[in-house]
């Protein structure tokens, strides 16, 4: 009965590592992209500079989704 438990509270760390990584990883690919062209479209028209920052910054939901995610998990009972 002592690996059940075991077992259970892996499965539960690894879900919620699962739910940071991959929305930190989504987070990164988003940003890298956003910011690539951003950069070009800064170049371009520097008045565009306050919303390429909020354009940047709006995928860190996700992360702070993901966190949220994980608390949830692994305070469920």
């Amino acid at each position: 009965m002592e690996g059940v438990i075991g077992y259970e509270k892996a499965i539960i760390a690894l879900a919620a590592a699962l739910a940071i990584g991959l929305s930190a990883i989504a987070t990164a690919w988003a940003q890298s992209k956003i910011g690539a062209a951003g950069a070009g479209a800064l170049a371009e028209k520097p008045e565009l500079r306050a919303t390429i920052i909020l354009m940047i910054a709006i995928p860190e939901t996700m992360v702070i989704l993901g966190f949220v995610v994980a608390t949830m998990i692994l305070t469920m009972k």
